[in-house]
């Protein structure tokens, strides 16, 4: 055995509690199925849940929902991640920790579990083809929550370089910004940051990819592809204006008109960058697919949506 699969992770870093779970899931190995299908709500998890034919377990802690059934033959895990990409941080780490870390001794162990993780969520349309009601496939998602940027790295200083007010911030520097090699997409961050003339305060967007061959099988020809923006928060970071004002009025407008070859930025929603770009880095396969609530576009919004999702929620189960 090598030093590699012989890692050790103390108490510190990897917190198991007292039972053998996972610290913020509570969730045990023997809980997480291969397959999994994660929602922001920890009611869709009951929703998801109800169509199975058996369970086996059914664990809530925090906003994270868990329940582990059979549903015609495949043995699936439906979990609620909350809001945000800092639920997606715990969720896959920890789900990556239960399956590829031994428990027992902390270390990680010599064969490789791949997981299949399929976000189903709601979005705001920012397209004419994308109206109330679409399902929308993320093929790749734009951060702007920063939470890729934290993960080992090569230096993003060309990046850097191509924001407008990058050389006059002395704040900013190539060190800073963290990219992973083969998970992210830097053509498609450099584009982006170039036609939003991105102001670097907010930090580097970072361009995660879907799994291509989960896209293609749970896509089919029922749902719109293409580039979703994660952002940060609900009403700023998606250019919704209150009371407070916001740092660019335009960036809507800007944002349905980018292009980057045959996709268009069809969407809104807040975790499909962080799922899709940790997840290649750990080795998962994992894509977000949303069904749209609000149309930004056209400014139309539909809060009574829940049962409208019963039919993404059938051709995920099926598709998984």
């Amino acid at each position: 055995m090598t030093s590699h699969l012989m890692k050790y992770f103390p108490p510190s870093e990897l917190p198991i509690n007292d039972d053998g779970s996972a610290f913020h899931l509570h969730l045990r190995p023997e809980h997480v199925a291969d397959k999994l299908i994660l929602a922001g709500d920890p009611a869709r998890v009951s929703a998801i849940a109800s169509r199975f034919d058996s369970r086996e377990c059914d664990v809530q802690s925090r906003e994270f929902h868990t329940i582990t059934g059979s549903y015609k033959g495949k043995r699936i895990t439906a979990l609620s991640h909350g809001i945000g990409c800092g639920g997606i941080d715990i969720v896959v780490n920890e789900l990556d920790a239960l399956a590829n870390i031994d428990f027992a001794t902390r270390r990680e162990k010599p064969v490789h579990r791949t997981l299949t993780m399929v976000r189903l969520g709601t979005c705001g349309g920012l397209q004419p083809f994308t109206p109330i009601g679409t399902f929308i496939a993320s093929v790749k998602s734009i951060g702007f929550d920063g939470l890729l940027n934290y993960y080992a790295s090569e230096s993003r200083a060309e990046l850097v370089r191509a924001m407008p007010s990058a050389a006059n911030d002395d704040r900013i520097s190539g060190n800073y910004y963290g990219n992973q090699s083969g998970v992210l997409d830097p053509d498609l961050e450099k584009a982006f940051v170039e036609h939003m003339n991105w102001n670097p305060r907010k930090g580097a967007p970072y361009a995660a990819t879907a799994c291509p061959e989960l896209i293609e099988r749970i896509a089919g020809k029922d749902m719109v592809r293409g580039i979703t923006i994660a952002c940060g928060g609900f009403y700023g970071p998606q250019g919704r204006l209150l009371r407070a004002p916001v740092d660019d009025p335009e960036q809507n407008a800007k944002i349905q008109t980018f292009r980057y070859g045959d996709l268009k930025i069809t969407n809104f929603e807040m975790e499909s960058s962080a799922l899709a770009g940790l997840s290649a880095l750990l080795g998962h396969k994992a894509m977000t697919c949303c069904m749209v609530v609000a149309n930004r576009y056209s400014q139309e919004m539909n809060t009574n949506y829940k049962n409208q999702i019963d039919d993404l929620i059938t051709l995920v189960l099926e598709r998984i």
